[in-house]
């Protein structure tokens, strides 16, 4: 059984840890920083398009994802988030938004003022920094999702999507032997991925069939690793985790 952290701030720390070093005493900042805590269900709107937000959000359960809407009402999801995340740390410094955010699993959130996350990052500038390595990171994802949908097959994006959150969750402890939850419908993975939720069916099935995962519920398995890896053409670069955070 994969153990929850104790806290929403532990979280916090657990994914900045995956990617950047901290002293003692930016960990404690961290501990004592003010959050509200807030269940939301499933296939809710956190943010939207044009809000102007004056706190930021980070995952402490659940999925959610960040997604445009087409005019003719379509969906593109074009960002996944994991607990750890922080999906709206750009509303820091812009004042509107232009993406929508909502939950694809019931999620336990933390909010946090931006007045207080400006204090903490004056005090501290380190993490200041490693917050804005935070959203770098998030850019480089940004870019493999438009490769992966832009020229890569539909089997190599759906392995390549399970390598990634996979390793995503691992760096914030939710993995065990290679096996891990991941309760997204198969319609957003289509959203995600650019193809009919058919054809994601098909794919998942062809998966399983060539040894690639096993499914049981909403856990997947991962059996060969360097398989998987060499069908989703993954490397891990464009994550920038620290491999100790994977060990």
């Amino acid at each position: 059984m994969i153990k929850a952290l104790h806290s929403a701030n532990d979280m916090m720390i657990r994914k900045l840890e995956s990617i950047f070093k901290l002293t003692s005493e930016e960990e404690q900042a961290l501990r004592d920083l003010p959050i509200q805590t807030k269940d939301i269900a499933t296939n809710q709107n956190i943010v939207k398009v044009g809000d102007q937000p004056g706190q930021c959000f980070f995952i402490s359960e659940g999925f959610t994802c960040v997604h445009k809407v087409s005019a003719e009402g379509k969906r593109q999801i074009i960002a996944i988030h994991v607990p750890g995340d922080i999906p709206d740390l750009q509303s820091l410094h812009l004042q509107v938004l232009d993406i929508n955010i909502s939950t694809i699993t019931p999620c336990k959130l933390g909010f946090i003022k931006h007045a207080d996350l400006y204090q903490l990052c004056d005090r501290y500038p380190r993490i200041g920094a490693a917050l804005w390595r935070e959203t770098l990171v998030h850019a480089s994802i940004f870019r493999e999702w438009l490769l992966n949908i832009g020229q890569r097959d539909a089997y190599s994006r759906v392995a390549h999507l399970i390598c990634e959150l996979m390793l995503r969750l691992k760096a914030v402890g939710l993995v065990e032997e290679q096996t891990f939850k991941m309760p997204i419908t198969q319609a957003e993975i289509a959203d995600a991925s650019g193809i009919t939720p058919v054809h994601v069916n098909r794919v998942l099935q062809a998966l399983r069939s060539d040894g690639l995962i096993s499914t049981h519920r909403q856990q997947i398995t991962i059996p060969d690793w360097e398989k998987i890896q060499q069908a989703g053409e993954f490397d891990p670069l464009y994550l920038h985790i620290k491999q100790e955070a994977l060990a």
